[in-house]
């Protein structure tokens, strides 16, 4: 179930690359992925300490959650790549 996750990332970033014109700001996607997976680290961090669950299992799902955000933006990044190039290849043909 994982690997099709990745795979329904790459392809929605084929998608969003190919129809919108023009290159995308690939480094402006980057950093609000990073953005979001810290924003959502520290939120299950402080709801972890709220409900004292444990800090130490809080900051690791904290880091889970900012690692897993940060691959599903850079895969999602790869994917406007392929669209662009698809996109570039099609005004060629």
């Amino acid at each position: 179930m994982v690997y099709e996750l990745e795979l329904l990332t790459i392809i929605i970033g084929v998608v969003y690359g190919y129809l919108k014109p023009g290159t995308e700001d690939r480094k402006a996607l980057l950093k609000k992925g990073v953005l979001i997976g810290i924003i959502l680290g520290i939120i299950l961090v402080g709801l972890s300490a709220y409900l004292r669950i444990g800090m130490l299992a809080g900051s690791i799902v904290g880091i889970v959650i900012f690692v897993y955000v940060f691959v599903f933006a850079a895969l999602f990044i790869i994917g406007t790549f392929i669209g662009d190039w698809l996109e570039e290849k099609g005004k060629t043909a």
